[in-house]
């Protein structure tokens, strides 16, 4: 890979102002002084320094985040802040997005990358990804819910959804639940709920294929996956 082609995706700026780096000496690769941007290296195995710093190459970046409501899990928006509107100048220059969608007011587990093939993977249908959510319903949830949501419920729309695990948490008049299931349709959770008589009142993801939401991460904060996770999703098959 170029030299100049590196250093922009590592966020030294423009291909103009990394030419510049270059041209006024700042940059070595295996303690070589490298002035021509055309150079090409191997990101992965050589060792590049700026300014007499070692820099590390990566080529993806993988990313949870604790979403916070009122937030949009997208890449722009012309009326809302968006979930990339949360990140820092470091991990833009990767132009990450979102693996998924989760509802404005819907908080929690967010996965964002640039790596195309795994969020494909983690989406496709046919792979039945479970993904668990933590609910509070207005509503006492009864384990004829439990076993309506087991044989998959009719939505609004007379889709009828694959089947769900419903766990009751804390059952009364507000009940608190949490419920696994492996498709993505349209405010799918709510649906399922209002489809029992039934309204939810907060929704947090919290899980979805291995991953697990970190507890310490404040809601709107986020943090890189650690390697062992990182291998978790890639081998991940559901």
């Amino acid at each position: 890979m170029r030299i100049d082609k590196v250093l922009a995706n590592l966020g030294f700026g423009s291909r103009k102002e990394v030419k510049k780096l270059l041209k006024d000496g700042c940059v070595k690769v295996n303690d070589s002084l490298i002035k021509d941007p055309k150079q090409h290296i191997d990101p992965q195995t050589d060792s590049i320094s700026v300014n007499g710093e070692e820099i590390e190459y990566k080529e993806y970046i993988y990313l949870m985040m604790n979403k916070p409501g009122g937030v949009v899990s997208a890449t722009e928006d012309n009326r809302d802040e968006t979930v990339i509107d949360l990140l820092e100048m470091e991990d833009l220059v990767f132009e990450p997005f979102p693996v998924g969608r989760l509802d404005k007011d819907t908080e929690g587990l967010l996965l964002i990358t640039n790596d195309g093939q795994l969020a494909h993977r983690l989406l496709s249908p046919k792979k039945h990804v479970p993904k668990t959510y933590f609910a509070v319903i207005d509503g006492e949830v009864t384990e004829a819910d439990v076993e309506a949501f087991n044989q998959g419920v009719t939505l609004d729309d007379e889709y009828h959804t694959k089947p769900g695990e419903l766990r009751i948490l804390k059952a009364g008049l507000r009940s608190d639940v949490e419920l696994t299931i492996t498709e993505g349709k349209f405010h799918q959770v709510k649906r399922m709920f209002q489809a029992v008589g039934k309204k939810v009142v907060y929704l947090q993801r919290i899980s979805m294929g291995p991953l697990r939401l970190d507890e310490s991460l404040e809601l709107g904060e986020y943090r890189e996956l650690t390697d062992e996770e990182i291998e978790l999703i890639k081998q991940y098959e559901a």
